[in-house]
Parts: structure tokens; sequence; C-alpha cells
């Protein structure tokens, strides 16, 4: 057998299959009247924002989610913006409202997101949903810390009671991150960030080590347990010695890779278990419209 096969974590087998599950869910929303509909805005020309929201689109499509791009200028107002999003809540249609990140320099995210109805907020960054996930109540999942538990859980189905690690402490992916696996995964918990003491002996402890720094090659074989399972989120394109762009992982693969369990891959790793969850967010929030519709308990859509 290949050891290094053996070892992959393969995000992009694991999306098709996740995928794949939700096609019956829908057929089943489709059968009472509901298609789960994904609003997309994207506000500018960031070349990498149009492949992402392009690519949620036709991932939707391809399973029966209807997508909803809106495409807006670089120099969109706020208020439009905001014109926009109270549109997307008020309509009974839309499940989930995605807006895409990062914005234009005079655009702030922050009051955006929270603009959008926690109920349709696709991608879990209101604080509302923060702070569900941070209390342990339920509410929608961001999707990279979503995705990134399934992988983990397809190599720990139980993980109760293990040591987890994080690298970083982003809003968001570190700090969701870190608040998922303690109360959806019951692990211990340690976030290692750049102002740690001794953070290669904290990860070192670690049976399960996330890594969402955005430092490409910090985590070296000194940080990594015997046996871990590791998660890389970080993605970052870099040049190398002969001129051509690769992408690279925060996790030096190939000198990590032989003490590790199991190790996702960059890319074909963390990023199609994103998607992946995001259309399943779609189509969780699409099934509680249907229910609370039936139990005539929907939420106002005034805001």
């Amino acid at each position: 057998m290949n050891t290094k096969s053996h070892k992959l974590i393969d995000g992009a087998q694991q999306a098709r299959l996740l995928k794949d599950s939700l096609i019956p869910r829908i057929a089943a929303l489709k059968d009472i009247g509901i298609t789960p509909t994904l609003a997309a805005i994207l506000v500018g020309d960031n070349p990498s924002s149009h492949v992402y929201v392009n690519s949620k689109c036709r991932q939707s499509e391809e399973i029966g989610i209807k997508p909803r791009p809106h495409f807006l200028p670089a120099n969109t107002a706020a208020a439009t913006l905001f014109d926009l999003i109270k549109t997307l809540n008020q309509d009974p249609t839309v499940h989930g409202i995605l807006l895409q990140l990062p914005l234009p320099a005079h655009l702030e995210a922050r009051p955006f997101i929270e603009a959008i109805a926690p109920h349709k907020d696709v991608d879990g960054l209101t604080l509302e949903n923060a702070g569900r996930l941070a209390t342990g109540a339920d509410g929608v999942l961001p999707c990279t810390p979503k995705g990134c538990l399934k992988l983990i859980k397809t190599v720990i189905p139980d993980t109760a009671g293990l040591h987890a690690a994080v690298v970083g402490r982003s809003l968001l992916v570190g700090s969701p991150m870190a608040q998922l696996l303690l109360h959806k995964a019951d692990c211990s918990v340690s976030i290692v960030h750049n102002l740690s003491l001794a953070p290669e002996r904290l990860c070192r402890q670690a049976d399960i080590l996330v890594v969402a720094a955005g430092v490409p090659g910090l985590i070296t074989p000194e940080w990594v347990k015997e046996g871990a399972v590791v998660i890389d989120v970080g993605i970052t394109q870099i040049e190398k010695e002969d001129g051509t762009k690769t992408l690279a992982g925060d996790v030096a693969f190939d000198a990590v890779l032989p003490r590790v369990r199991a190790i996702t891959p960059v890319p074909g790793g963390v990023g199609p278990m994103t998607v992946a969850c995001l259309l399943e967010n779609t189509v969780e929030l699409a099934e509680t419209f249907g229910t609370l519709r039936r139990e005539r308990r929907l939420p106002p859509f005034s805001s």
C-alpha cells in the first residue's frame, strides 16, 4: 500500500459524498414546494472572488440548489449594499445569503455581515451565530470549521477527550474552530497564536492539530505529535526557485508526513469541504424554513 496515499484525507472525495447526500434532501424539499436558494453577493472585480462565487453557484446548481448571484461594481455605495441585503432578508424564497469577502477597501465587512438575518446567515459569521457556537447552542456553523471537523471525524469518529490544538485565532477560522472542537467534538482545546509561549510544545501535545495561520510551511516535524491528525487550512500562492508559482499550506507537508496518522493535502483538502458545507448549510436553512412554515412559526421577513 502507498503509505502517502494511505495517510491523505481526501477532501475532494468527502465533499462529493456530502454533496451526494444532499440530493435526496433537496428533492424532499422540492416535493413540498421549497427550492433551496442561495443568494451570493460579490462586490468588485477581485479575480479570485469571482472564481469562488462562480464555483459555488455552479456546484449549487449541480445538486439542485438555486443560485442567485448578485454582482455589484467596486464603487458600490454602502447604502446600496445594505438595501440589497435587506431585500434578500425579506424574500421568503431565499434561504441563505453569502457575502463574498473581502469587500472593497471603502466598505467595512462587519456591519454588512451583521445586516444579514441570522436565520439566513449561511456562512455562520453573524454575532448571533458566533455566540450560539461559543455557548454550545444550535446555530449556523461556519463552513470551514464545519468542514474541518467532518474531515477529522473520517479518521477519528470519537474525538471525546482528545487534545486538539488550533494554530490561529481569526474570527473566520481559528476561533470558531476551537469552539467547534470544544462544544461539538468534546475535545480539550488549546489555541496557539503569535503571542503564545512555546507554541511548538503546545502543538506537539495535540492529538488533533488544525493549522490556520496563513504562514506557508510554518508547521515542521518538531511541532507535530507522532500519530497526530493534521488539518491544514492554509493556502498561499508562492513562487518556487524556478520562477513558477504553486499553492502551499501552513504545514511543511513532505517533512511532516512521516509523523502523522493522517493529513489533508493543499490543495484538495479543506477547500472542497468548505464549499460542500456551504451547500449543506443552505439545505439545512431551507429545511428549517420548511419546518417553521409547517408549524406556522416563520420568522418575520422585515429586518
